[in-house]
């Protein structure tokens, strides 16, 4: 299987979400720390999809 990278877009959205995820499980954030360890996996999945399919 051939990889490829992500575009900023992507990248940046993936970051975000992982930091966000990891964030609030340290911090209390109100509406979004029950929602911790799915962000985390959110980012990672987009991570891997975007390394995969070609042009995304």
């Amino acid at each position: 299987m051939r990889t490829n990278a992500p575009t900023f877009a992507l990248w940046l959205i993936a970051v975000i979400l992982g930091a966000l995820g990891i964030l609030s499980a340290l911090v209390p954030i109100a509406g979004v720390s029950i929602y911790a360890f799915w962000l985390v996996v959110i980012g990672f999945v987009i991570l891997a999809i975007s390394t995969v399919v070609k042009g995304l």
